[in-house]
């Protein structure tokens, strides 16, 4: 398969794919998948655990980050054991970070920060690659070659953020602001492209108390220009420029980080002066300079998108992605802030 036409399916799937979701995951019946009775209250109802399309995207698109990270590195001729402990050891590491940054920036116990992880992430994953090699590499099958794993990681998260961005649809958060709250030139801009979210339960209408009203499509559009600059970081890649890979793909997502930021109207948004997220995105930038100069560019052999391929269809690898999957979803998909009552009932005419 050649790199043009593995790249133009991507691109095709997920056209179908935010065409499809842009539309519909806005609406309010889009938000729980399916409730869990857990007590009986004494009126004789359930209170129920919601489960909700907010876990179900958040947990599909970490794990076709990682099917993307080891379709990149197999294609450098990176072993499947040496990607299995890079991506073990950032997700241990990333995901408690998520939660404890979201608690210490944004004073919140039951929420989640991306930018807060994939900030641990840059900042940990060359010196990570650094101790394997030199630990490890004989057990795991072979050296990580530095930079080509930060370019590969950096794709990887862009694609998975961009998908992910369809999580925040679903549940209302990360909202745009109000149309009335912008100038009159954005107003017309958003006029014919906005979202109008419906369901008391969606973080922008508890929280921000814009249900009904358009507002700026900040999700849909940090979801487009993430997939593309996925898709330009790993044609780059697949073309062996492996440190202007990791350079472009970080210097345009956090950029748009921080300018998203401004048309936003939760707490990023309604920040007076530069957020500490915004900080993190301008320093992972100068990070990612600093890290093409302070690790040689290890030379590969010859890339064969088709190695990638098929390592990604290994057993485990399928396995161990499906088990992220599960242990994903059941971090992010089992709701806290919002419950359920349930009742059950006989259909006496279909007995």
């Amino acid at each position: 398969m050649s790199i043009e036409l593995f790249l133009f399916i991507l691109a095709a799937l997920f056209a179908v794919l935010f065409a499809w979701a842009f539309r519909v995951l806005p609406q309010e019946h889009w938000q729980i998948i399916a409730a869990i009775p857990l007590s009986k209250t004494d009126r004789g109802d359930w209170q129920g655990l919601n489960l909700t399309y907010y876990g179900f995207f958040q947990a599909t698109s970490n794990a076709l980050a990682v099917a993307i990270m080891f379709v990149l590195l197999g294609a450098v001729g990176v072993t499947a054991k040496a990607v299995f402990a890079l991506i073990i050891i950032l997700f241990a590491v990333c995901w408690p970070a998520s939660k404890l940054i979201a608690r210490v920036v944004e004073k919140k116990k039951h929420t989640f920060t991306i930018g807060g992880a994939i900030f641990v992430g840059v900042l940990i994953a060359p010196w990570v690659i650094e101790l394997l090699n030199r630990t490890m590499s004989d057990a795991l099958g072979g050296s990580i070659p530095a930079i080509p794993a930060m370019a590969a990681a950096a794709t990887a998260y862009a694609l998975g953020e961009g998908l992910g961005r369809l999580a925040c649809i679903s549940f209302g958060c990360c909202y745009g602001k109000s149309l009335d709250q912008l100038s009159p030139r954005l107003r017309r801009l958003f006029g014919s492209f906005n979202f109008k979210f419906a369901g008391a339960t969606k973080k922008v209408a508890y929280e921000g108390l814009l249900e009904g009203a358009p507002v700026v499509p900040v999700q849909a559009i940090t979801a487009v220009v993430f997939l593309t600059i996925a898709l330009t970081g790993t044609y780059l890649f697949l073309k062996s420029h492996f440190a202007a890979a990791m350079l472009l793909t970080m210097a345009l997502t956090q950029s748009w980080r921080f300018v998203s930021e401004t048309l936003r109207a939760d707490e990023r948004g309604k920040a007076q002066v530069i957020s500490a997220y915004q900080v993190m995105a301008v320093l992972m930038v100068i990070y990612a300079v600093a890290i093409v100069f302070a690790f040689s560019s290890a030379i590969v052999g010859t890339i064969e998108i088709k190695s990638g391929l098929a390592l990604l269809w290994d057993p485990a690898v399928l396995l161990f992605c499906q088990a992220l999957w599960i242990a994903i979803f059941l971090i992010t998909g089992r709701s806290s802030v919002t419950g359920a009552t349930l009742a059950f009932f006989v259909h006496r005419d279909k007995i």
